[in-house]
Protein backbone atom coordinates (compact mmCIF):
# COMPACT_ATOMS: atom_id res chain seq x y z
CA UNK A 1 0.00 0.00 0.00
CA UNK A 2 1.18 3.41 -0.85
CA UNK A 3 -0.09 6.81 0.70
CA UNK A 4 -2.23 9.21 -1.61
CA UNK A 5 -1.62 12.24 0.70
CA UNK A 6 1.39 13.73 1.75
CA UNK A 7 0.14 15.91 4.56
CA UNK A 8 -3.06 15.35 6.09
CA UNK A 9 -5.41 16.82 9.13
CA UNK A 10 -6.77 14.69 11.04
CA UNK A 11 -10.12 16.33 13.58
CA UNK A 12 -11.51 14.01 16.26
CA UNK A 13 -13.88 14.77 18.04
CA UNK A 14 -13.90 14.49 21.94
CA UNK A 15 -16.50 11.44 22.06
CA UNK A 16 -13.57 9.57 20.11
CA UNK A 17 -11.64 9.52 23.72
CA UNK A 18 -14.29 8.41 25.96
CA UNK A 19 -14.92 5.02 24.35
CA UNK A 20 -16.92 2.68 27.65
CA UNK A 21 -16.89 5.71 29.72
CA UNK A 22 -20.44 8.15 29.76
CA UNK A 23 -17.33 10.80 29.93
CA UNK A 24 -13.75 11.39 30.04
CA UNK A 25 -10.70 9.83 28.46
CA UNK A 26 -10.12 5.87 28.02
CA UNK A 27 -6.74 5.07 27.99
CA UNK A 28 -6.93 2.23 26.04
CA UNK A 29 -8.79 3.97 23.57
CA UNK A 30 -5.90 6.66 23.43
CA UNK A 31 -3.77 3.86 23.09
CA UNK A 32 -6.26 2.31 19.88
CA UNK A 33 -5.78 6.07 18.26
CA UNK A 34 -1.99 6.03 18.90
CA UNK A 35 -1.82 2.51 16.91
CA UNK A 36 -3.77 3.75 14.14
CA UNK A 37 -1.70 6.91 13.79
CA UNK A 38 1.53 5.03 14.02
CA UNK A 39 0.47 3.21 10.65
CA UNK A 40 0.40 6.30 8.94
CA UNK A 41 3.53 8.06 10.01
CA UNK A 42 5.51 5.19 9.31
CA UNK A 43 3.81 5.45 5.36
CA UNK A 44 5.48 8.43 5.38
CA UNK A 45 2.76 10.75 5.77
CA UNK A 46 2.83 14.25 7.67
CA UNK A 47 -0.08 13.96 10.40
CA UNK A 48 -1.47 16.92 12.53
CA UNK A 49 -4.30 16.50 14.79
CA UNK A 50 -6.94 19.15 15.68
CA UNK A 51 -9.14 17.45 18.90
CA UNK A 52 -12.39 18.43 20.28
CA UNK A 53 -13.48 18.11 24.30
CA UNK A 54 -17.32 17.35 23.86
CA UNK A 55 -16.09 14.00 26.53
CA UNK A 56 -15.07 16.51 29.05
CA UNK A 57 -17.09 19.75 28.32
CA UNK A 58 -20.16 20.50 26.07
CA UNK A 59 -20.81 23.83 25.14
CA UNK A 60 -23.18 25.82 27.68
CA UNK A 61 -25.12 23.95 30.17
CA UNK A 62 -28.66 24.34 29.41
CA UNK A 63 -29.92 25.04 33.28
CA UNK A 64 -31.16 28.62 34.08
CA UNK A 65 -30.01 27.45 37.14
CA UNK A 66 -26.16 27.57 36.00
CA UNK A 67 -26.37 30.62 33.75
CA UNK A 68 -23.07 31.08 31.69
CA UNK A 69 -21.72 33.30 29.50
CA UNK A 70 -21.24 31.80 25.23
CA UNK A 71 -17.81 33.05 25.79
CA UNK A 72 -17.11 31.56 29.25
CA UNK A 73 -18.55 28.43 28.29
CA UNK A 74 -16.27 28.50 25.20
CA UNK A 75 -12.84 29.06 26.63
CA UNK A 76 -13.80 26.23 29.03
CA UNK A 77 -14.30 23.99 25.86
CA UNK A 78 -10.76 25.58 24.42
CA UNK A 79 -9.30 24.07 27.76
CA UNK A 80 -10.55 20.63 27.88
CA UNK A 81 -8.85 20.07 24.19
CA UNK A 82 -6.07 20.57 25.83
CA UNK A 83 -6.61 17.74 27.66
CA UNK A 84 -6.97 15.61 25.31
CA UNK A 85 -4.13 16.36 23.50
CA UNK A 86 -1.78 15.93 26.39
CA UNK A 87 -3.11 12.25 26.87
CA UNK A 88 -3.03 11.90 22.83
CA UNK A 89 0.56 13.28 22.87
CA UNK A 90 1.37 10.27 25.63
CA UNK A 91 0.06 7.41 23.49
CA UNK A 92 1.82 8.88 20.55
CA UNK A 93 5.04 9.05 22.27
CA UNK A 94 4.26 5.61 24.49
CA UNK A 95 4.58 4.36 20.75
CA UNK A 96 7.82 5.71 19.76
CA UNK A 97 6.27 8.32 17.49
CA UNK A 98 7.77 12.28 18.10
CA UNK A 99 4.40 14.29 18.48
CA UNK A 100 4.14 18.48 19.72
CA UNK A 101 1.18 19.97 21.30
CA UNK A 102 0.57 23.40 20.05
CA UNK A 103 -1.94 25.74 21.61
CA UNK A 104 -3.69 28.72 20.44
CA UNK A 105 -4.08 30.21 23.98
CA UNK A 106 -0.66 30.43 25.44
CA UNK A 107 0.01 27.96 28.36
CA UNK A 108 4.21 27.57 28.04
CA UNK A 109 4.68 24.85 30.36
CA UNK A 110 2.02 22.81 29.20
CA UNK A 111 2.62 23.07 25.18
CA UNK A 112 3.98 24.98 22.57
CA UNK A 113 2.28 28.72 21.46
CA UNK A 114 0.86 27.75 17.84
CA UNK A 115 3.15 29.56 15.57
CA UNK A 116 2.40 28.22 11.56
CA UNK A 117 6.07 28.22 10.43
CA UNK A 118 6.93 25.94 13.58
CA UNK A 119 4.08 23.87 12.80
CA UNK A 120 5.05 23.54 9.38
CA UNK A 121 8.80 22.94 10.40
CA UNK A 122 7.87 19.92 12.84
CA UNK A 123 5.53 17.84 10.34
CA UNK A 124 8.79 18.35 7.59
CA UNK A 125 10.37 16.78 10.84
CA UNK A 126 8.16 14.00 10.89
CA UNK A 127 6.99 14.97 13.81
CA UNK A 128 2.82 14.46 14.79
CA UNK A 129 1.17 18.04 15.59
CA UNK A 130 -1.81 18.07 17.48
CA UNK A 131 -3.53 21.68 17.56
CA UNK A 132 -5.38 22.35 20.59
CA UNK A 133 -7.47 25.30 22.21
CA UNK A 134 -9.23 25.64 19.20
CA UNK A 135 -8.81 28.75 17.37
CA UNK A 136 -8.19 30.77 20.58
CA UNK A 137 -11.57 32.67 19.77
CA UNK A 138 -14.87 31.49 20.83
CA UNK A 139 -17.80 31.27 18.77
CA UNK A 140 -15.59 29.27 16.83
CA UNK A 141 -16.11 25.49 16.80
CA UNK A 142 -12.96 22.54 16.58
CA UNK A 143 -14.58 22.16 13.26
CA UNK A 144 -13.65 25.47 12.15
CA UNK A 145 -9.80 25.44 13.74
CA UNK A 146 -9.60 22.33 11.93
CA UNK A 147 -10.48 23.80 8.36
CA UNK A 148 -8.43 26.85 9.44
CA UNK A 149 -5.13 24.83 10.72
CA UNK A 150 -5.25 22.87 7.44
CA UNK A 151 -5.43 25.33 4.89
CA UNK A 152 -2.74 27.62 7.25
CA UNK A 153 -0.38 24.41 7.43
CA UNK A 154 -0.78 23.58 3.57
CA UNK A 155 -2.75 19.91 3.95
CA UNK A 156 -3.66 17.59 1.18
CA UNK A 157 -7.15 17.32 2.67
CA UNK A 158 -9.23 17.01 6.06
CA UNK A 159 -10.40 13.87 7.23
CA UNK A 160 -13.22 13.98 10.26
CA UNK A 161 -13.12 10.51 12.09
CA UNK A 162 -16.76 9.94 13.26
CA UNK A 163 -18.30 6.96 14.65
CA UNK A 164 -20.72 6.26 11.47
CA UNK A 165 -19.26 5.58 8.00
CA UNK A 166 -19.95 8.57 5.98
CA UNK A 167 -22.11 12.16 5.84
CA UNK A 168 -25.88 10.79 5.95
CA UNK A 169 -29.39 12.62 5.44
CA UNK A 170 -29.74 12.23 9.45
CA UNK A 171 -28.83 10.63 12.41
CA UNK A 172 -28.18 7.01 11.38
CA UNK A 173 -27.72 6.38 14.67
CA UNK A 174 -31.39 7.05 15.32
CA UNK A 175 -33.04 7.07 12.32
CA UNK A 176 -33.11 3.87 10.24
CA UNK A 177 -34.04 5.57 7.04
CA UNK A 178 -30.99 7.77 7.24
CA UNK A 179 -29.48 7.64 3.83
CA UNK A 180 -25.39 7.90 2.88
CA UNK A 181 -24.01 10.04 0.83
CA UNK A 182 -20.59 9.02 -1.31
CA UNK A 183 -20.06 12.57 -2.76
CA UNK A 184 -21.15 15.88 -2.00
CA UNK A 185 -20.40 19.46 -3.11
CA UNK A 186 -19.77 22.16 -0.21
CA UNK A 187 -22.71 24.02 -1.34
CA UNK A 188 -24.87 21.14 -0.80
CA UNK A 189 -23.48 19.96 2.69
CA UNK A 190 -24.64 23.87 3.71
CA UNK A 191 -28.28 23.69 1.86
CA UNK A 192 -29.39 20.25 3.07
CA UNK A 193 -28.17 21.56 6.32
CA UNK A 194 -26.33 18.56 7.04
CA UNK A 195 -24.76 17.91 10.40
CA UNK A 196 -21.53 16.74 9.45
CA UNK A 197 -19.79 20.32 9.82
CA UNK A 198 -20.70 23.91 10.90
CA UNK A 199 -20.90 26.38 7.93
CA UNK A 200 -18.12 28.31 9.11
CA UNK A 201 -15.46 25.39 8.39
CA UNK A 202 -17.13 24.16 4.84
CA UNK A 203 -17.50 27.40 3.58
CA UNK A 204 -13.30 27.99 4.68
CA UNK A 205 -12.36 24.65 2.97
CA UNK A 206 -14.75 25.62 0.15
CA UNK A 207 -13.05 28.90 -0.63
CA UNK A 208 -9.30 27.16 -0.71
CA UNK A 209 -10.39 23.80 -2.46
CA UNK A 210 -9.75 21.74 1.00
CA UNK A 211 -11.52 18.61 0.03
CA UNK A 212 -13.29 16.85 3.17
CA UNK A 213 -13.48 12.74 3.37
CA UNK A 214 -15.66 11.82 6.50
CA UNK A 215 -14.94 8.34 7.38
CA UNK A 216 -15.31 5.78 10.37
CA UNK A 217 -12.65 6.27 12.38
CA UNK A 218 -13.66 3.60 15.10
CA UNK A 219 -13.05 0.50 12.82
CA UNK A 220 -9.27 -0.95 12.14
CA UNK A 221 -7.42 0.31 9.54
CA UNK A 222 -9.88 2.46 8.26
CA UNK A 223 -7.36 5.60 8.69
CA UNK A 224 -4.69 3.74 6.99
CA UNK A 225 -7.39 2.77 3.67
CA UNK A 226 -8.66 6.49 3.61
CA UNK A 227 -4.76 7.71 4.07
CA UNK A 228 -4.11 5.23 0.81
CA UNK A 229 -7.19 6.66 -1.42
CA UNK A 230 -9.85 3.54 -0.64
CA UNK A 231 -13.12 4.34 -1.53
CA UNK A 232 -14.59 5.30 1.83
CA UNK A 233 -16.72 7.18 3.93
CA UNK A 234 -18.23 10.76 1.79
CA UNK A 235 -16.01 13.14 -0.23
CA UNK A 236 -16.62 16.93 -0.11
CA UNK A 237 -14.98 18.57 -2.84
Amino acid sequence: MKAKYKRILLKLSGEAFQGKYSHGIDSSVCAHLARQIKEIVEFGVETALVVGAGNIFRGMPKSSEFAMQRTVADYMGMLATVLNGLALQNALENQGIPTRVMTAIEMERVAEPYIRRRAVRHLEKKRVVIFVAGTGNPYFTTDTAAALRGVEIGVDVLLKGTKVDGAYSSDPLKDDKAQMFKNLKYMEVINKQLKIMDSTAITLCMENKLPIIIFNFLKPENLKKVVCGEDLGTLIA
